[in-house]
């Protein structure tokens, strides 16, 4: 039996959900990192990542966006930002793996943004590493059944507090 203490902190977080002007949702398709994720198979998200201490959620939303995906506030605008933080638990066979084992989940601020510019001011190499492999616009209801089990409720979450701005 290990005697080493389980994390129970959560990593600030923030999401970004980004809408087109056709009302689709960008899910960008992980890079497998199967040692880091524990993810096995195709699973895609909205890009998402970690707040800096003392960073503004909004700059690190658009820091986020622009690592993740090449866009910048050249070409998208804040529509929303959830009411509440949305917390997920790792699933146990991730809790110690993840983050260095400093966290138990990550505590989410999401932010619904209109991608205003062309499908080629979207860059997944912008940063290195890269997060995706590959991109897709899909229909928001269509998000939930791409992302890890364990973060669906999650992303139902969003979905039902930003659906009448989408």
């Amino acid at each position: 039996m290990s005697t080493a203490k389980m994390p129970t902190e959560y990593r600030p977080c923030v999401g970004i959900m980004l809408v087109n002007h056709d009302g689709k949702v960008f899910a960008g398709k992980r890079i497998d990192h199967r040692e880091a994720s524990g993810a096995i198979g195709d699973f895609w998200q909205m890009p998402q990542g970690g707040v800096d201490k003392d960073e503004d959620l909004q700059i690190a939303a658009f820091r986020e966006l622009a690592e993740e995906t090449g866009v910048t506030e050249a070409h998208a605008s804040v529509i929303s930002v959830t009411k509440e933080p949305i917390r997920y638990d790792l699933p146990e066979e991730l809790l110690g793996k993840l983050w260095k084992g400093k966290y138990c989940g990550q505590e989410q601020i999401w932010f619904l943004m209109r991608f205003d510019g062309s499908d080629a001011d979207i860059d997944l190499e912008a940063y290195d590493p890269p997060e995706f492999c590959e991109w897709k616009w899909v229909d928001p209801e269509e998000i939930v059944s791409l992302i890890v089990p364990f973060k669906k409720h999650v992303y139902r979450a969003v979905l039902e507090e930003f659906s009448t701005l989408v």
